[in-house]
């Protein structure tokens, strides 16, 4: 009786991290296997069952802030299993319970995001939701309307009920911890945290801001739209206008469920998204129907869950890299361990308060896993094993670069940030950022060379790359001679005329990217009336809500910043060009194949039509161009073999930038 009291109150407090705060401190394999142990203890003595057992209910009650709304039907969970013996189980179960002798199953990719619950009349968007309790849960529907992914207005007049996940994809993930890290708050755990967090947003312009997705997977009550199978309510659903996971496979045994899940455990890293398992469902729905529900989940699913790809590694020493802002970030050295695909040296420590909560230290042996399956990450430290020589792990006293002082910028911030507005690892990161591909492009100008220029002494600022001179590079050494130094400062003479988007992104404008560099470009059209621009006129950016308004407004408003912006204005264009390149594409029957990382494929696909470009779904000797990401599909080989032009997404980018029409000849 105390181990299930134990069990419930544990499994309580683990669900309320989960659903509620967003904030889980145990994997979701250990959370399930409490969960079984009570539920079997349960079975075993059924007067142990109270009403707020795990074991009865679905999930939390909504977190304050948003108003409750009760769903029309309710949300179940799954019942989940880690093993093909438990899949045996099951199949065998609905095969007794519906008295068949075979069955047929639609298996679909599980997402790792947030559960919603959308609810059409005549078509329109009316209310989004969360999940909830399964019969309560939050309105969000303000937030889910800026979801580009997801239709305010279906295809079809339908009264519809919709299930689906809301989910962050991984490109935006890094990008959005890059963004956090650097800014000194501390960085999403996964992305499914980072959805949720986003989704719970009070202010729908800070949602707008993140490219939130959504894959939809069930109808409510769907033979009122004379549907009879899963595999028609998923076509139903594209038809209609709504994003299905493009996987899901129908079988007809065990042995097809198993071939699919062993499939995807071992592709899921090709994919945009996080999936931490399949999800198998009977196709009928008549055979749906009659098998029904438990008090907490349907007889007729259950998700087939990949294992937590965790591993033990040795922390052996801690560095300390710092930001262009001046965050000061621990980076754990490791022990190399393979982990998901890749050998895994060094791992994010994310802060110091994340070192202290987890009583990380130096010599420990810990536990590794890719948040996300990108960022390797230490979730935790085995104190257990630990010999008495392992060493705390302490916030350095001075800047590790400089030396300058370190501190924190305003109070509750949770980086140790340098302070010193003049150090060299600061300035390196800018100019890092200020040459790349996706600011001033300043080629030839990597990495090495930055830190060599600034060892030298050459540049402290962004204006004096543009004061270089041949003898000055010319006295850098070794491997740095006539061809090279003229190529570069003719790659630096090619940046001055870049368009002025480019140049916001360069300059690091907190929570500025590319897309929101470029509306701003648009809306103000010369740096000038930008630095001019009211907070006012910076919310009437879609987009942009308060916090990001005042974010740019204090940065053109910093002393230190304007005098260097005034130096740069000397060398530099700051104007958006107001020449239209919408004909490039005219005419162009265009497909795009594979994962894009400065893209979703909707906004891909929105740049290719605004070009006057056509975009169509399958290679064809009339194709103009396949556009190639990563992981490409079969539309790659169709294309060599039908002689179509393909370019990689940079090259793609190089031409529209270009406007070169002509590089679209095979």
């Amino acid at each position: 009786m105390k181990r299930a009291k134990k069990l419930r109150e544990e499994l309580n407090y683990h669900s309320y991290r989960y659903y509620v705060l967003n904030d889980p401190i145990i994997t979701d394999q250990e959370y399930d296997e409490m969960l079984k142990e009570l539920m079997m203890l349960e079975r075993k003595y059924p007067e142990l069952i109270t009403p707020d057992s795990p074991t009865q209910r679905v999930g939390e009650k909504p977190a304050e802030g948003f108003k409750e709304v009760r769903h029309f039907t309710r949300l179940y969970s799954l019942d989940n299993t880690y093993s093909e013996e438990e899949v045996l189980e099951f199949h065998n179960r609905v095969k007794r319970l519906l008295g068949v002798d075979s069955l047929e199953y639609v298996c679909e990719l599980k997402i790792d995001g947030l559960s919603i619950a959308l609810r059409y009349e005549s078509g329109t968007l009316v209310l989004a939701a969360t999940r909830g309790d399964g019969v309560v849960g939050e309105d969000v529907t303000a937030n889910v309307r800026t979801i580009k992914s997801i239709p305010l207005k279906l295809r079809k007049p339908l009264d519809i009920e919709i299930r689906g996940e809301v989910f962050l994809p991984k490109s935006e993930f890094k990008a959005i911890n890059e963004e956090r890290t650097e800014e000194g708050l501390p960085p999403f755990a996964n992305p499914r945290n980072a959805a949720a967090g986003t989704l719970r947003q009070l202010d729908p312009h800070e949602v707008a801001r993140r490219n939130l997705d959504a894959f939809f997977y069930q109808i409510v009550d769907p033979r009122r739209y004379n549907l009879e199978t899963q595999w028609e309510v998923l076509s139903f659903m594209q038809e209609i206008g709504l994003k299905t996971e493009p996987h899901a496979k129908r079988v007809k045994d065990t042995s097809g469920i198993i071939d699919y899940w062993k499939h995807w455990q071992e592709e899921k890293h090709s994919l945009n998204y996080a999936v931490d398992g399949t999800v198998i469902k009977v196709n009928l729905i008549h055979q749906q129907e009659e098998l029904g529900y438990t008090a907490k989940s349907p007889r007729w699913a259950i998700a087939f869950k990949f294992p937590a790809e965790q591993i033990r590694t040795k922390l052996i020493q801690v560095s300390f890299q710092v930001g262009r802002t001046g965050v000061i970030t621990p980076v754990a050295e490791l022990e190399p361990v393979s982990l998901s695909g890749t050998v895994v040296k060094r791992a994010t420590l994310h802060n110091f308060d994340y070192i202290r909560e987890k009583d990380i230290r130096v010599g420990d042996q810990v536990i590794l896993e890719k948040a996300g399956e990108i960022i390797p990450q230490i979730i935790k430290a085995l104190p257990e094993l630990r010999t008495g020589v392992e060493k705390v792990i302490k916030p350095p006293e001075r800047c590790p670069v400089c030396q300058g002082t370190v501190g924190k910028e305003k109070e509750g911030e949770v980086a140790l940030r340098c302070l010193n507005p003049a150090c060299p690892a600061k300035l390196e990161r800018r100019l890092r950022l200020f040459v790349s591909r996706d600011a001033m492009d300043i080629r030839g100008l990597g990495e090495k060379l930055v830190k060599r220029l600034l060892t030298a002494n050459l540049v402290k600022n962004f204006s004096d790359l543009y004061k270089l001179t041949p003898f000055e590079l010319a006295q850098l050494g070794t491997g740095i001679g006539d061809k090279t130094i003229a190529n570069l400062l003719k790659e630096i003479d090619k940046s001055k005329d870049k368009p002025l988007h480019k140049l916001l992104v360069g300059l690091g404008i907190p929570g500025v990217g590319k897309k929101l560099a470029l509306d701003l470009a648009m809306h103000f059209e010369n740096l000038e009336n930008l630095e001019k621009a009211e907070i006012e006129d910076l919310l009437k950016i879609q987009g942009v809500g308060i916090e990001l308004a005042e974010s740019i407004y204090n940065f053109f408003h910093n002393k230190e910043i304007l005098e260097e912006l005034n130096e740069l204005k000397k060398f530099v264009n700051t104007k958006e060009p107001r020449k239209k390149i919408k004909g490039i594409l005219e005419g162009k029957k265009i497909v795009v194949t594979g994962v894009l990382k400065n893209y979703t494929r909707k906004e891909i696909h929105d740049l290719i039509i605004a070009l006057g470009g056509s975009v169509t779904t399958s290679v064809s000797s009339r194709t103009d161009l396949v556009i190639v990401g990563e992981n490409p599909g079969s539309k790659l080989e169709k294309a060599k073999k039908s002689g179509v032009k393909t370019v990689t997404e940079d090259e793609f980018l190089d031409m529209i930038e270009g406007e070169d029409s002509n590089d679209l000849s095979r």
